[in-house]
C-alpha cells in the first residue's frame, strides 16, 4: 500500500502539471497553489460497501463534491455503484479493470476560477456483491491560501466584459471547517 500510495502521489502531481499546462499556467502552478507552508497533504482511504438486500431503502454514500484538490480512485472492477451528476442526471461510472477514475475537488474549481468544476458524485447501494474502492486524495496544506489564478482572471477579462473573480480568497483549513459544518447542503452558496 505504501508503494502504491507513493506512485499515486507522483501521478497526481503529473496530472496537476497537465492541467496547469492545459490552462496556460506555468508548470507546477497547481501543485504550488496547494502547498501552503508545509506542503500538500496526501492520504488514501479504503472503502468497503457490502451488498445490500434492499438498496431502495438505503442512500449509500450521499451526493457530494470532494473538498480537496485531485482525487484518484481505484474502484472495484466488478461491482458498480459510483455515479456522477451530468446535465442534471445521475450517470453510472462502470467498473473498469486496471483503471483509475480522476476526480477534481473544490479547490481546483476555485484556483481555475470555474474553468474546471468539481464533480458531484455519490455511491449507491448494490445487491450484487461487495464493492471495494481505494481513494487517494491530493489536498492543499491546511494553511494554503486558495484563490483563482490571476492569469485566468486576465484571460477571462479578455474573453468577456468584466472578467470577474467568481470565488473568494480563503485559507484551506477555514474552508474545511465550513465544509464539515455544511456538507449536507448545496455547495454553491
Amino acid at each position: 500500500m505504501k508503494e502504491f500510495a507513493v506512485k499515486l502521489e507522483i501521478l497526481a502531481e503529473q496530472l496537476l502539471d497537465l492541467l496547469s499546462d492545459n490552462l496556460g499556467l506555468e508548470k507546477g502552478y497547481l501543485k504550488k497553489a496547494l502547498c501552503g507552508s508545509r506542503g500538500p497533504t496526501f492520504g488514501t482511504k479504503v472503502a468497503n460497501y457490502p451488498p445490500c438486500p434492499k438498496p431502495d431503502l438505503v442512500k449509500g454514500l450521499r451526493a457530494h463534491t470532494d473538498a480537496g484538490g485531485i482525487i484518484l480512485l481505484l474502484q472495484d472492477d466488478k461491482v458498480s455503484g459510483l455515479q456522477l451528476l451530468k446535465d442534471g442526471k445521475w450517470v453510472d461510472v462502470p467498473p473498469m479493470r486496471h483503471s483509475i477514475v480522476v476526480n477534481l475537488g473544490d479547490q481546483i474549481e476555485v484556483i481555475t476560477n470555474g474553468k474546471y468544476k468539481s464533480v458531484e458524485h455519490r455511491v449507491i447501494a448494490q445487491t450484487n456483491g461487495t464493492r471495494m474502492s481505494i481513494a487517494s486524495f491530493y489536498n492543499p496544506g491546511s494553511d494554503a491560501v486558495i484563490y483563482p489564478a490571476p492569469s485566468l482572471l486576465e484571460h477571462k477579462a479578455e474573453e468577456e466584459e468584466g472578467g470577474k473573480q467568481e470565488y473568494p480568497k480563503f485559507v484551506f483549513e477555514d474552508y474545511m471547517k465550513l465544509y464539515a459544518a455544511l456538507k449536507f447542503q448545496a455547495k454553491e452558496p
